[in-house]
């Protein structure tokens, strides 16, 4: 009660409540914007930052976070365009949702959830946060590798009345993963001379390309897919806000992805896209109905965004308790805070309690206004939709070339997103899986450097590396949740049979 105290006493100012709604505004429109990640987002932020103070900067950075997460839902739903990273898995179900002619259910269903996981990790950040930092120094090298082959392992779910092509879309995004700098050696590897390869294959301007590109591609071909907010209600569809009892029917999914989001929040370096990705999976292969998925189901889009902001409350817990960054947008907001003098560390949290109830209260705040600043920017963007498909494909290519240019001011970036549209483009003409692809590129760098490291540490024994306990325990759960979706027909054949 006494850091909740001095948290409202810093938070609950007029100036600095200010601040936070200011915050969470461009932090949904930073995060709505194509190629803008939460991350860059924060980066964005440090500028209002200079002349506050540490306390009001790391609430007003706080908010503009948490929004930046949800706003990346808005144009996933509506475009098919993944704002941040983590918002990929909400295009599988938020998109058709949007396309059934249901946008501002789908919108609502995310944004609340979104609410509801932020709020939970909050709590979560607030009670157990030393607890929880200590479990998650045990995770070494070998254990992070384990938690990133998990993500890998849902490769087979996303798709699985076509396994085999999903599995070598998410081996090329592996390959992908491997080009530039050697992360260990720092020797170029598949670059070909371009100087452009050498920093690797950005995960940003591939995901544009095979999201947005690719869609628009296959819209030119077939206009009769998208229709416009006018062409949706003269089919009477029933479009509206999600009902309490709705979400009362999906407190199981939310629960469980709230749980799973901040859990893998607190892993340093997993973040809100590993969380994302492993909470729609886990919510597919637990389903009754799991061929619903994809299709428009409402507990898909509830279980990535209740996940993906449920890692932003995560990643702050082994920042406050340790001084170690959870993911890139904690590290920004510790750099900001090391730059004003604070020193990050266990003794954080005792010689300066007001840090953790001054984010507390920063985050329940920022949950509880993203909704309604959401909802409100959410309407700007569905009336886009009304606009005739030939000039609002036009307007998405330019924001999409703007997203990737704008990354490291590149045209290299313009050139890589074309291209990855063109082949995401192949991808669904010959039955392959762009988001397999886009997972493994996302994983791919981690699961390398993690395993290189363990064995590097292990000095070249591999058994002892898969051999530790909780490595062990997590490959054997990967390995069945990558498999199951193979042998798990063919056993209940044999039963059929017999």
């Amino acid at each position: 009660m006494e850091l909740i105290k001095l948290g409202m006493q810093v938070v609950l100012v007029p100036q600095t409540l200010l601040l936070i709604l200011f915050g969470t505004i461009i932090g949904v429109i930073f995060g709505a914007l194509p190629g803008v990640s939460a991350s860059m987002a924060v980066v964005l932020g440090l500028t209002f930052t200079y002349g506050l103070d540490p306390v009001t900067s790391i609430a007003f950075l706080v908010a503009v976070y948490c929004a930046a997460i949800t706003g990346g839902g808005i144009t996933a739903i509506l475009f098919k365009i993944p704002g941040t990273p983590s918002s990929a898995p909400t295009t599988f179900d938020g998109h058709p949702m949007a396309q059934n002619g249901q946008p501002m259910r789908a919108l609502s269903i995310a944004l609340i959830c979104s609410a509801l996981g932020g709020l939970f990790a909050a709590f979560a950040m607030f009670l157990i946060s030393p607890q929880l930092s200590s479990a998650a120094l045990k995770f070494g090298p070998s254990e992070l590798f384990a938690i990133s082959f998990m993500g890998l392992s849902v490769l087979t779910a996303l798709d699985e009345g076509n396994v085999l092509k999903t599995l070598i879309s998410g081996l090329l995004g592996l390959w992908l993963a491997t080009v530039g700098m050697d992360p260990i050696e720092g020797i170029a590897r598949f670059t070909w001379g371009n100087s452009t390869l050498l920093s690797g294959i950005e995960m940003i301007p591939v995901m544009i390309g095979m999201f947005a590109i690719t869609q628009i591609l296959k819209e030119t071909k077939d206009r009769s897919k998208l229709e416009s907010l006018e062409g949706v209600d003269n089919k009477k569809v029933n479009d509206k806000l999600v009902s309490f009892k709705e979400l009362w029917a999906m407190k199981d999914t939310i629960t469980k992805s709230g749980i799973l989001g901040t859990v893998v929040g607190i892993l340093p370096g997993a973040g809100a896209t590993i969380a994302a990705f492993l909470s729609y999976t886990a919510e597919v292969k637990t389903s009754k109905h799991p061929e619903t998925f994809g299709k428009g189901e409402p507990r898909g889009i509830a279980a990535s965004e209740t996940a993906n902001n449920a890692a932003t409350g995560g990643s702050m817990v082994p920042l406050l308790s340790l001084g170690i960054p959870g993911g890139n947008a904690a590290a920004i907001m510790m750099s900001a805070l090391v730059m004003k003098g604070v020193q990050m560390g266990p003794l954080l949290l005792q010689t300066q309690p007001q840090y953790m109830g001054s984010v507390f209260v920063s985050m329940i705040i920022t949950n509880i206004a993203m909704v309604f600043v959401s909802l409100a920017v959410a309407k700007i963007f569905g009336k886009i939709l009304g606009i005739p498909y030939s000039i609002l494909g036009t307007v998405i290519i330019l924001l999409a070339v703007i997203g990737s240019y704008a990354l490291q001011n590149t045209t290299g970036n313009v050139v890589l997103m074309i291209i990855a549209g063109i082949i995401g483009y192949a991808f669904a003409e010959f039955g392959f899986n762009n988001a397999a692809l886009i997972l493994g590129l996302v994983l791919g760098t981690m699961v390398e450097s993690n395993l290189r490291r363990a064995i590097m540490i292990e000095q070249g024994d591999i058994a002892a590396v898969f051999t530790k306990p909780i490595t062990a325990v997590l490959m054997i759960v990967s390995a069945i949740s990558l498999l199951w979706p193979v042998v798990g027909p063919m056993i209940m054949k044999k039963k059929r049979n017999a």
